[in-house]
């Protein structure tokens, strides 16, 4: 009896591994290449003959001995939608297929960025978004460290509405409207991006060979029982952490009311000023748990209306209380803390807001030049001033954990390496953040990558546009040295690479905010990359001026650029800023600097005989003025 339940199972299996199968990312709504062979692969029983049939073209296959197969359709034009039809022993169809340009969009969070996130910087055009013909697969996160997936994690393509496109990538979204706009051509986003990732975690394992540090540490997490031994040790440790700061929290404490109860006297708690950080009102550099409470007095014209609570960005993690009731949570520092509240949580007179917030390391509190208010009805009530706190729990910093997903090799083996039989137009790349550590290193690891994903794709000219780090952090006085410039010259400095472009992102970022929310003008200008270097327009001002040459004479140097368009200018009109001037001892001072022609003068009369210019050199070198007269803005650069 057993034997035959047996056999009846094996019987029941085979035609399941006989199955035609396709990978998640050749399926309904997907976007093909056009005007190039396209590829279409997938598994079946071994010896199987596979047929693949779109828009009048047929390619036939067998399937190799390990169950794999691959072929190749012959160009085809723009257009659709059509099906597409895979026969083996089954017969696939694939319904709503557009054959147009594909573009995979990889990197980090600022690529990752969704417009759910730039909702309200963009509410028109989120309204406004019904758009068959551009569509997006957003790739699942999976990292793999003993060689390459052979398919995704998860992902579906999805065409753009107003519901969707709240999940597109804001850059990659305006990039692909901007292009659709001109070529009516159907586009295709893959978006394959992690956040926090640094760039030899997309490099495959025969790149990484070029960078002996990093291939030793993606030997060492092949090690499967080791990674997940520290990934279970750092949950531990992360849970213990969080259970002792609940236990420890007295605004939480069991048999006391709770510290968001409105009833609660909170008549002994101090005051400090919201936004800014408790490290510099008079708590310290505590880690743990600060408890805040403000009384807010709200007119009735504002009461059962719908509100929303906006407590600009808080370092680290939040939980938010209005009146005992619950009100929104945000698990990290860098979300814009938006809290909708239902009509009936506001109530005329006397509320009560009260904000738990965690700090697991460095400076806790609430980050200055944020919208802080609460609106209903059309009626705003600013949040900002005194608010009472008091200190809930004192812990030592979280424990420190292995983030695995940012290891060499994981990305790449998990998230590309799935997706290249898949014919594309180019890459959009938007990364080096994680990578402002160790700056130096930041072309060499572009480079490589480049080259390496060109290799795999089997793409040599593949154009691949990326954007140059925008500013971020506070402004400085004098000239000094920044890690976030080194990472944007080694930008620059790619740019030797043929069929490469670089968006220049100096004056659209915000200070206070590594997530910058202008991510409209950043996809237009990668559009205009993408209109020199892959669509072939050669009239296109694509860039802002960029650094070629310079010469010195006397205490003068005379600077050169390509990329000047119609002619150099100071964009705001004013004399141009931060130009910066060393001699040989290499100690750079503030410099006057003036247009003449398609050139830049540089001097300062302290420096006799200089060596080296820099422009824009900094964290956020707000302010920074030189562009060509189109107005898009030069890069930052250095000189010698």
């Amino acid at each position: 009896m057993l034997k035959a339940s047996l056999l009846l199972a094996i019987v029941a299996v085979q035609p399941a591994v006989a199955q035609v199968r396709l990978p998640k990312l050749v399926s309904d709504g997907m976007v093909l290449q056009r005007d190039v062979p396209v590829g279409v692969w997938g598994w079946a029983k071994p010896g199987e003959k596979v047929t693949v049939m779109l828009a009048g073209k047929t390619a036939t296959t067998t399937t190799g001995p390990d169950g794999k197969w691959r072929t190749s359709l012959a160009q085809l034009k723009a257009g659709g939608p059509y099906e597409m039809t895979v026969a083996g022993t089954n017969r696939i169809t694939i319904k709503d297929v557009l054959i147009g340009d594909v573009w995979v969009c990889s990197g980090q969070s600022n690529m990752e960025t969704p417009m759910s996130r730039l909702r309200d910087k963009y509410p028109e055009v989120i309204a406004q978004a019904n758009n068959p013909q551009i569509r997006q697969f957003n790739v699942d996160l999976r990292y793999a460290f003993n060689g390459p997936k052979a398919d995704v994690a998860g992902g579906k393509w999805v065409t753009t509405t107003p519901q969707n496109v709240l999940a597109f990538s804001g850059v990659a979204y305006f990039f692909a409207k901007t292009l659709f706009d001109k070529y009516h051509v159907p586009i295709g986003l893959i978006r394959s991006a992690v956040g926090g990732s640094p760039a030899e975690a997309w490099l495959s394992a025969e790149a990484l060979k070029a960078f002996p540090h990093y291939q030793q540490a993606a030997e060492k997490v092949k090690d499967s029982t080791y990674v997940a031994r520290t990934i279970a040790q750092g949950q531990a440790a992360s849970r213990a952490w969080y259970t002792a700061l609940r236990q420890a929290d007295q605004g939480v404490a069991k048999g006391s009311t709770p510290w968001y109860a409105p009833a609660y006297n909170a008549a002994d708690w101090k005051t400090m000023k919201i936004p800014g950080y408790w490290a510099d009102q008079g708590l310290g550099p505590v880690n743990g748990v600060v408890w805040f409470r403000k009384e807010v007095e709200v007119p009735a014209s504002m009461v059962g209306k719908p509100a929303r609570l906006e407590l600009g960005t808080i370092v680290d993690s939040d939980s938010v209380y209005l009146n005992g009731q619950f009100a929104g949570t945000t698990g990290y520092q860098y979300p814009p803390r938006k809290y909708d509240l239902p009509a009936t949580l506001l109530k005329p007179g006397r509320n009560v807001l009260v904000i738990r917030v965690i700090n697991n390391g460095g400076r806790g509190g609430f980050t200055l030049d944020k919208q802080y208010r609460l609106t209903a009805g059309g009626e705003t009530l600013d949040l900002r001033g005194d608010w009472q706190y008091k200190l809930g729990a004192a812990t030592p910093p979280t424990p420190g954990s292995v983030s695995f997903q940012n290891q060499p090799g994981g990305l790449y083996n998990g998230m590309i390496a799935p997706l290249l039989p898949y014919a594309i137009k180019g890459v959009l790349w938007y990364q080096g953040e994680s990578n402002t550590v160790k700056p130096e290193e930041y072309q060499p690891l572009l480079t490589a990558l480049i080259s390496d994903w060109r290799k795999h794709w089997q793409q040599p000219a593949l154009p691949f546009l990326y954007v140059q780090l925008a500013n971020f952090m506070a402004t400085k006085d004098q000239p000094a040295e920044s890690n976030w410039a080194g990472v944007r010259e080694g930008q620059r400095r790619t740019l030797t690479v043929p069929n490469t472009g670089m968006a220049v992102a100096l004056d659209l970022g915000e200070w206070n905010d590594i997530h910058p929310l202008n991510k409209e003008d950043v996809g237009k200008r990668l559009a205009l990359a993408a209109q020199k270097v892959a669509y072939g327009d050669k009239k296109v001002v694509a860039s802002g001026p960029l650094y070629q040459s310079m010469q010195v004479a006397g205490n003068k140097a005379t600077l050169s650029f390509t990329s000047t368009g119609s002619g150099l200018m100071a964009k705001d009109g004013k004399p141009l800023r931060y130009f910066a001037i060393a001699g040989p001892d290499k100690k750079f001072v503030w410099a006057q600097a003036r247009i003449e022609g398609n050139k830049v003068v540089v001097w300062n009369d302290q420096v006799p005989n200089p060596v080296a210019v820099r422009y824009a050199w900094a964290d956020n070198p707000e302010g920074a003025n030189l562009s060509n007269k189109e107005g898009l803005p030069a890069s930052s650069f250095q000189a010698e």
